[in-house]
């Protein structure tokens, strides 16, 4: 209790900087909303009348005490573009967003454990070293490229899966599979490098002088104490995978919450970027927590304090 209480103060402590440090940041921003909402013919008057309006000929510390003040009431505020509450729009993308982060979550952690335990079973072997070059690839690789090479293979090539679209398992695939890839590379090094520690411990030994099988020595002792690092790596990832995935939602046409940032920053929509910054990082904070609550369950000898 006393470690979920204290998450939640740091929780909020958190939510106020990144609040603080994206809204200075946009201030400064030498783009105009007000001039994108008029448009480029419109007259300076006009321009100056929306400003107005939105509020934005205000001082920079009176605009962040009004969003502060609408924030801690539930206000995320209004779309400048879309003229609908920010909190509305977030919502309506929130299951694509959340559909495509658990999928991509799975696809990067089963590669990752699979590759991870295969490499460090096999050290210093052809196959570890195809695994390891194999994740190196995967983590330098650019979300774009691996999503249109997915696209030309699966999708164009062989018909396999649909080019964009959302609503079924098919049009999960592909975009799942991209972030998977992506993410699996991290998995595997993270896995391989804590299998390789586990492996040599004592306990691993007096197991094989046992006369354990090697694949009950590896699933019922050495890797549930390799898993750690990778339960700590998923509440990052749930967070990332909130807002980072703006390159894969919009080659693929998915609709959440990384599609929904990239139109407001095309169109200086302040209030949009700053929900979804907030948005994500509140599922950084909650996932973190998460990964420390069950971290517990999986190796009791670490305690929640």
């Amino acid at each position: 209790m006393f470690l979920v209480l204290r998450r939640l103060v740091q929780a909020v402590l958190i939510l106020l900087g990144v609040a603080a440090i994206t809204f200075v940041l946009l201030y400064a921003l030498p783009a105009d909303p007000a001039r994108m909402i008029a448009g480029r013919s419109a007259t300076a008057q006009t321009v100056a009348n929306i400003r107005h309006e939105l509020g934005l000929d205000q001082p920079m510390l009176v605009q962040f005490w009004t969003y502060l003040h609408n924030l801690l009431s539930g206000n995320l505020g209004r779309s400048y573009a879309q003229k609908t509450d920010v909190w509305t729009l977030i919502v309506a993308r929130l299951p694509a967003t959340l559909t495509l982060m658990l999928a991509g979550i799975v696809v990067e952690v089963v590669l990752g454990l699979m590759l991870g335990t295969i490499a460090a079973i096999r050290r210093g072997g052809l196959v570890d070293r195809v695994v390891m070059m194999a994740s190196f690839v995967g983590v330098s690789a650019p979300q774009f490229v691996v999503a249109l090479l997915l696209l030309y293979v699966f999708a164009v090539t062989l018909g396999w899966f649909p080019m964009s679209g959302y609503g079924t398992l098919a049009h999960v695939v592909l975009p799942a599979t991209t972030l998977g890839v992506l993410g699996a590379g991290w998995y595997a090094r993270m896995v391989r490098s804590a299998m390789i520690d586990v492996l040599n411990q004592d306990y691993v030994r007096t197991a094989r002088a046992k006369g354990l099988s090697s694949r009950r020595i590896i699933f019922r002792h050495a890797l549930p104490n390799a898993i750690l690092p990778v339960i700590a790596m998923i509440g990052i990832d749930i967070g990332q995978f909130m807002g980072g995935v703006v390159v894969v939602e919009a080659v693929y046409g998915w609709p959440g919450i990384g599609q929904l940032a990239w139109q407001a920053i095309q169109q200086v929509d302040i209030p949009i970027i700053m929900g979804v910054t907030l948005v994500s990082a509140l599922a950084i904070v909650i996932g973190n927590l998460l990964a420390d609550l069950i971290a517990p369950l999986i190796d009791p000898r670490i305690r929640t304090r």
